[in-house]
């Protein structure tokens, strides 16, 4: 996304999303409750609505994203209470043995498969050795009825929106079945599973073996 293409949605993009999402955010804070002075990193935190909920708990804010214009609102979401930075999460600037919690939302389902790899490792490094991570993304299984049955072509039609190589990565996530095969490859331990909207959309809580 270096050409900035959220950059015509960045600021209706949570009015659009956010109804859908924040029943996913909510669920993961429910998986692995936030502690006070907990380092939080969100990779591709987008307008930061995912670390407003960790703010309130008192947690250390960190996010990084590649939209200078998603950036822009989280900046004025979230003002001094988080740390943002413009970067690459293949290439983070974040000392080794850092967060207590990496997020991951919505993101790894955009990138090719190199680069999912390398953004894992990079999670991998700068979380500290008893940190966890939050992985939460589409789910490749069988879609249940009837909300399954809804919710699915919703998201295939908002894949195929968001462009030819977003639909095209999306696409071979979907092919290698997503989160498991991800976690498996990066040698990651499961610790608390859940498969929501009709088995559509899935949450890990995860930490390095």
């Amino acid at each position: 996304m270096n050409d900035d293409s959220y950059r015509r949605v960045a600021g209706i993009y949570d009015r659009i999303f956010e109804p859908l999402n924040r029943r996913l955010r909510l669920l993961g804070v429910r998986m692995f409750p936030p502690e006070h002075n907990m380092k939080v990193l969100d990779v591709g935190c987008g307008t930061g609505v995912h670390l407003d909920i960790y703010r309130r708990s008192g947690c250390e804010l960190y996010g990084i994203d590649n939209s200078p214009s998603m950036l822009d609102v989280a900046r004025n979401r979230l003002g001094e209470d988080a740390e943002l930075r413009l970067g690459d999460a293949t290439e983070m600037p974040y000392e080794s043995n850092t967060f207590d919690l990496v997020l991951c939302m919505l993101v790894l389902h955009e990138m090719d498969q190199p680069t999912r790899m390398s953004v894992i490792a990079e999670i991998k490094r700068v979380l500290k050795t008893d940190g966890h991570i939050l992985l939460i993304d589409f789910h490749a299984g069988y879609a249940r009825p009837l909300k399954g049955w809804l919710t699915k072509p919703i998201i295939f039609l908002s894949e195929v929106a968001a462009g030819r190589r977003h639909f095209r990565n999306y696409r071979h996530f979907m092919s290698i079945r997503g989160l498991p095969r991800l976690i498996e490859e990066s040698q990651l331990t499961e610790e608390q599973q859940k498969v929501v909207a009709g088995g559509t959309l899935a949450l890990y809580v995860v930490r390095v073996k």
